[in-house]
This record gives C-alpha cells, structure tokens and sequence, in this order.
C-alpha cells in the first residue's frame, strides 16, 4: 500500500461517525448490513450516513452491493489487511517480541505465529 492511500483511509477513520460506521461493519462480519440499518445503529440521518459511508468506501475499508431497493456495506476485509499490514510491516526489524503475537504479512524471519 502507498502512503498516500494509507493517509487517506486514517483520514476516513478520524472522525468519530466514520469510525463508530467502520467497527459496526468489523463487527457485523462479510454479510454487512444495509444502510437503514446502518443509520439506526449509529445514529445518523440517511442523508448524513451516505456521506460517510461514501468516504469509507472511496478509502477502500468498505464494499457496497445492491439487492433489490436496499444498498448493503460490509467491510472491505482486503483493503483493511492492506492497512494494517502498511501500519506494521517494518515491525520486526530482527526483534520479533515487538508485535506481540500479532500476524506481520511480509515478516521474514522469526516473526510471530
């Protein structure tokens, strides 16, 4: 992941609404919930709720499909990957015990399990 796009998804998720959006969706799982569910969870207008959904899904963190009438997200399981493996992939650097037992994709070595 380049830099750019990882400034670009922290950005999506440093306001409040986008990230209480993001860990319902984390916590829904790959079905995701339709955007009126969406907006009585976290408690915003539908208006207000499409904006932000907009932004997430522009940073790559969200995935929308329609059925029917209804619009559904989900999280992005791929492109938050992305962004966690850009936050730790200098982790390592030959001292394994600093990622806690966290996965590193990429880590060579004795990294964590």
């Amino acid at each position: 992941m380049e830099s750019k796009h990882a400034t670009e998804a922290f950005a999506a998720l440093a306001q409040e609404t986008r990230l209480s959006i993001f860990r319902l969706l984390v916590q829904r799982g790959p079905n995701g919930l339709h955007a009126s569910e969406i907006a009585a969870q976290v408690g915003v207008p539908p208006s207000t709720l499409s904006h932000h959904l907009g932004i997430l899904e522009r940073a790559g963190l969200l995935r929308s499909w329609r059925v029917q009438r209804q619009i559904f997200y989900a999280t992005d399981y791929e492109g938050t990957r992305k962004l966690v493996a850009f936050l730790m992939e200098d982790c390592c650097q030959g001292r394994p015990e600093i990622c806690g037992g966290i996965q590193v994709p990429g880590c060579t070595g004795d990294c964590p399990d």
